[in-house]
């Protein structure tokens, strides 16, 4: 016997359809940012299933959300993958890398981007917007060290692959490898989006939700990496699968940091329902996604 009758179906597909507004408003916006910072956007690999796929998952992750409540998640996510691509493909030394970083925790900090640093002039777009919230004045420091964490992570995975590349023995364990994943940037994104849409009570509990996310965080950075080992092979990322463990171990590390990430936000909801809900999905949608594709397009390095 069916469980789900033809009007479950017609609720939860009106609903889908609701949500699927909100991406598609979300990748106009998205769009029009790639277009203002061509040099930070290259397509490819930057296309617009790549715009288009940002936009549903903060659309799917945070569906109560208007469109314009999602609009700093969605330009936060989209500046990490320009600082990801600016590290990994355009930074041709360890000095020009760690110029990138301190110009964009600098930018975080206040101040004026450089003439033609556009990466640093897109975050600066982001701070900006951000200000107008009377709550970033106080969370500022917290979201400025989510910056600075994320880059220094992304300083380190540049030395790491840089070694790597003189000698293949020269890598990092699985666990130094997953205590860096703050270079994934969601937890950055996560802060942004709490900062521009939490109430005081909330804000109130930004430290234990970031900690949260950090824990999230590391269950995206196995998934994606399950996803995109092929093309890790050929553009001479680092991967979790490169470390000595394989699929099947990775697997049940997921598994397990599932089961504690869903007892942690059990314990969240007490203070924080909608944002315990919005980590809760932010793993549901990402391992659901990650299972069929991801979000680069063709990348050649």
């Amino acid at each position: 016997m069916p469980t789900h009758t033809v009007a479950d179906g017609l609720a939860a597909a009106a609903e889908e359809g609701r949500i699927c507004v909100l991406a598609a408003r979300g990748h106009r916006d998205l769009q029009q940012c790639a277009s203002m910072y061509p040099t930070l956007f290259p397509s490819p690999p930057v296309d617009g299933a790549m715009l288009g796929a940002l936009a549903l998952s903060t659309a799917f992750i945070a569906p109560w959300c208007t469109a314009e409540q999602l609009r700093i998640a969605n330009r936060a996510s989209l500046w990490v993958t320009a600082e990801d691509w600016m590290v990994d493909s355009v930074a041709t030394s360890l000095d020009s890398v760690t110029a990138i970083a301190s110009a964009c925790i600098a930018v975080a900090d206040g101040a004026t981007p450089a003439a033609g640093d556009a990466l640093g002039q897109f975050l600066a777009e982001i701070r900006d917007e951000l200000a107008a919230v009377p709550a970033f004045a106080d969370a500022q420091p917290l979201w400025r060290d989510e910056v600075d964490k994320m880059l220094t992570a992304e300083v380190l995975e540049w030395q790491w692959r840089a070694a790597r590349a003189a000698d293949e023995r020269q890598l990092p364990t699985f666990v130094e490898y997953l205590d860096n994943a703050d270079n994934y940037g969601a937890s950055f994104v996560n802060v942004s989006h709490w900062l521009a849409t939490a109430d005081q009570e909330t804000l109130s509990h930004l430290p234990e939700l970031t900690a949260a996310s950090r824990e999230v965080q590391k269950i995206l950075r196995l998934v994606n990496d399950m996803a995109s080992y092929e093309r890790d092979l050929k553009t001479g990322d680092l991967n979790a699968l490169m470390l000595g463990v394989d699929r099947d171990e990775i697997n049940r590390n997921i598994t397990e940091r599932i089961d504690m990430c869903r007892t942690l936000l059990q314990e969240l909801e007490g203070t924080c329902a909608q944002e315990a809900r919005y980590l809760a999905r932010e793993i549901g949608f990402t391992t659901g996604f990650y299972r069929g594709t991801d979000y680069w397009g063709t990348v050649e390095r």
